[in-house]
């Protein structure tokens, strides 16, 4: 019986040290709404549960975040100092958070530090999506429609697709503005992806909708293939609408995140499909 009795203690500490390893586990994500550098003890769907819905002083609503590699380190950034502030409490329950930079943290993110991108309703539902860095997702026409999610947050209508556009205003900028690096999603436009002119508008839920049409208009493939049509746009956005994908880039980097159809949400992740159209 006494080996018995020596099995079962190592096995008992096994789990314990398991479960210790697991409390002390410390994630680094970065977030796109807003734009921060946050590390947190709770893995991704924990966190996007918590980002989204607070604990008790955060209003609801929609949060984007990309697991970033725990042994990532920059100069720029104090991690090793959050790092050691994200302790348990004193009940036991894990830190969720410790914000370690939220200004220009974008820029000092190498991509070869990025993860997955987990896109979280406001009901706190997460929903992974996986990193592509070859070639770009199909787009439905020749019309796109941009929102700048970090450093900046404008709304931006173009003939490019989204390697073109990120090129011209990081890489090979064509006009004064310029970003060191730069993330964005392509939203939807309808009918009016390929025809702005006389496309139904049919459900399309922006407020701009008609300024949308006239901003389209606007744009010649010789003169003009990016036209601004908010120069501040609210970081919220409905999932539903967003078209190919995000897209992140820094320098010379590029990554896109390819958004699964509407289909594919409805049969393979149907509860955040349901709350993400609430």
């Amino acid at each position: 019986m006494k080996p018995l009795a020596v099995s079962s203690i190592r096995i008992n500490k096994n789990l314990r040290d398991k479960r210790n390893s697991n409390i002390m586990t410390v994630h680094l994500y970065f977030s796109l709404i807003p734009e921060a550098l946050v590390a947190s003890m709770l893995p991704p769907a924990e966190f996007g549960q918590y980002f989204a819905t607070g604990r008790r002083y955060k209003t609801r609503g929609q949060a984007a975040f990309v697991e970033i590699d725990p042994g990532f380190r920059h100069e720029y950034f104090p991690i090793d100092e959050a790092i050691a502030r994200c302790v348990p409490h004193s009940d036991g329950q894990p830190k969720n958070s410790v914000y370690v930079s939220t200004y220009r943290v974008l820029e000092h993110l190498p991509l070869s530090a990025l993860g997955d991108l987990h896109l979280v309703t406001a009901y706190g539902r997460t929903l992974p999506l996986k990193r592509a860095d070859h070639g770009e997702p199909d787009s439905p026409g020749p019309y796109h429609l941009y929102q700048d999610l970090a450093p900046v947050n404008s709304l931006v209508a173009s003939l490019l697709k989204p390697r073109a556009f990120y090129d011209t205003v990081v890489t090979r900028p064509s006009k004064l503005i310029r970003f060191p690096a730069l993330a964005f999603v392509e939203l939807g436009l309808g009918e009016l992806a390929r025809d702005p002119e006389n496309g139904n508008l049919g459900e399309l839920p922006y407020s701009y909708v008609h300024h949308l049409r006239d901003s389209l208009l606007e744009l010649d493939s010789d003169k003009k293939q990016t036209k601004l049509v908010a120069r501040a746009q609210s970081s919220d956005f409905l999932y539903r609408m967003v078209s190919s994908g995000f897209y992140i880039g820094n320098g010379e980097e590029f990554a896109s995140f390819p958004m699964p159809s509407h289909a594919e949400l409805r049969r393979d992740h149907p509860q955040w499909w349901r709350t993400a159209n609430q």
